[in-house]
């Protein structure tokens, strides 16, 4: 063989080498693609590659049901150990283990760094006799079969967000009459022809209605109130309820120190990139970062709470 055939063999199988080095990086997308786990999941890379942080490829896998802990759960049984794996996950799948009496167990993964969040809403017809959530609260009060409220899945952010709602304002848990919807749009429908007394959702699913006048936003589940949107929070209102529909990142089980601490590292960066601020504009999230153990924590936490509420719902033993 001549050299020029030797080098470009050489050249071939190192291309080859590095080709298949980079592909170890594999995310897991517990979610159909197009939903809010996968944006996160691939914009997030996308960003990290656009600030130069990590360049090389990345193989994302998509497996969706049961709040994500299907994806999860094969995750967790087929990734421990490997250096380079990754999962997106957020406050669903907290409440989803639970319903689904799932074997994933949050406290094994490495905890990378949380992202994102958005906040929740309660929207009621601008013709509705609920002026202000204090309104809607005392109607829950005294007649909570009697108030249908429309949100996500049974067990989700949205039911929990209203239980934690009826905690606060002395309305009880357990006689919550919370009606699951397929989405968003189902929801403002049920809203606007009367099947529904309120809904429940993130402000991106209401916002849009609430600017067209078919739905008016009692309140918002952030600890601050939000720019464009004149409505009060949760808290400013009297309730002391503060919840995100967050999202992040976990490592795999035993993932080795040295690529964990870089992992986190990598995020830490990519949370304080202008690429990723931009994302975040372009989607209409909010960040909320957290990383390493801090997020490890907030996951215990976040769990604890969650499974307390589930249970005072009768929605969990």
């Amino acid at each position: 063989m001549k050299l020029s055939g030797i080098l470009r063999s050489c050249i071939a199988a190192t291309t080859f080498f590095a080709a298949a080095a980079s592909a170890q990086v594999s995310v897991m997308l517990p979610a159909n693609p197009g939903g809010g786990w996968d944006g996160t999941g691939r914009q997030a890379f996308s960003a990290m590659y656009k600030a130069g942080i990590y360049t090389d490829s990345v193989s994302f896998t998509n497996k969706g049901g049961a709040g994500g802990t299907i994806g999860l759960a094969e995750f967790q049984n087929g990734t421990t150990g490997k250096p380079d794996n990754l999962a997106v996950f957020g406050a669903i799948t907290v409440g989803a283990i639970t319903l689904n009496k799932s074997p994933v167990d949050l406290s094994k993964f490495r905890p990378v760094a949380r992202l994102t969040a958005e906040y929740l809403v309660l929207a009621v017809r601008p013709d509705a006799p609920y002026k202000t959530l204090e309104d809607f609260a005392k109607a829950l009060k005294e007649n909570p079969g009697g108030t249908p409220v429309g949100g996500g899945s049974a067990g989700g952010v949205d039911h929990i967000a209203l239980a934690l709602l009826a905690q606060a304002s002395g309305a009880p848990v357990n006689k919550l009459n919370y009606i699951p919807q397929a989405g968003g749009a189902d929801t403002v429908t049920g809203i606007v022809n009367g099947t529904l007394k309120a809904g429940i959702s993130g402000i991106s699913e209401f916002q849009q209605f609430a600017k067209s006048g078919r739905v008016k936003i009692l309140g918002i589940t952030s600890a601050e109130r939000m720019k464009g949107l004149d409505a009060p929070t949760f808290k400013e209102a009297g309730y002391d309820v503060e919840l995100a529909n967050w999202r992040g990142i976990l490592g795999s089980v035993d993932m080795p120190e040295d690529n964990y601490k870089a992992w986190v590292d990598r995020f830490t960066k990519l949370n304080e990139s202008d690429a990723w601020k931009q994302t975040m504009a372009t989607q209409g999230w909010d960040q909320f970062f957290l990383a390493g153990p801090e997020f490890g924590s907030f996951i215990k936490d976040e769990s604890d709470r969650i499974n307390k509420i589930l249970k005072d719902a009768g929605l969990a033993k």
